[in-house]
């Protein structure tokens, strides 16, 4: 049986992410323990809200030590939203400069003051590069996106797919193994839900 585990950090999507999960056909654990996390198969990074407070309930609860080891263990990893926010360098949140994990680098910027943010509702998508992740998801299939930043990598080779919101953005990355979305796989209906199908055959190869 596999163990997947959502990482409990006070993210407002965690039962949403759960009963994804569960209807993809696993029974997730949602814990902020570090033996949980480090003897899981894989690991789920949900994520709602502002970078700062994001990385501030990671430090309060000891979990960025964790991720970071059990990302170096190479078992794979998805982030959501602000999940995949915080594995970049930094965010620009608040007009400031907040440090995140550093794990992919680039940095995660606001969208233009010509545009409305947050940019909020459903848009497409645009594959650039193949993955299993992907597997049954075509360009342009519709997802369910609320943000008001958006991640700029470095590289330009993790970028899986991009989105359209008055600039093309990283929609989707893919970095060793690591996977993360920008849009909320668990509110884009069955679409989505092949998301997270598609990780949990990525987990099951990966044992």
């Amino acid at each position: 049986m596999l163990k997947i585990a959502i990482i409990d950090y006070e993210a407002g999507n965690i039962r949403n992410v759960y009963n994804a999960l569960l209807n993809s056909g696993v029974t997730p654990i949602v814990s902020d323990d570090r033996k949980d996390l480090l003897t899981s198969d894989a690991i789920v990074l949900p994520g709602v809200g502002a970078a700062k407070d994001t990385m501030q309930h990671l430090k309060n609860k000891k979990l960025i030590e964790p991720i970071n080891e059990f990302v170096n263990s190479g078992k794979p990893f998805l982030g959501i939203c602000m999940g995949l926010q915080a594995l970049f360098d930094y965010s620009f949140e608040g007009g400031g400069k907040q440090d995140c994990l550093g794990i992919i680098h680039g940095n995660v910027n606001k969208f233009d003051n010509s545009l409305v943010v947050p940019h909020m509702g459903w848009n497409t998508i645009n594959i650039v590069k193949e993955s299993p992740l992907l597997n049954g998801i075509t360009d342009n299939d519709y997802f369910y996106f609320v943000h008001s930043f958006y991640p700029d990598p470095i590289d330009k080779s993790v970028i899986l797919a991009t989105t359209k919101y008055g600039k093309e953005f990283a929609s989707i990355v893919e970095y060793k193994n690591i996977f993360a979305t920008q849009f909320h796989p668990e509110k884009s209906g069955n679409i989505g839900l092949k998301i997270y199908e598609n990780f949990i055959n990525i987990v099951k190869n990966n044992k």
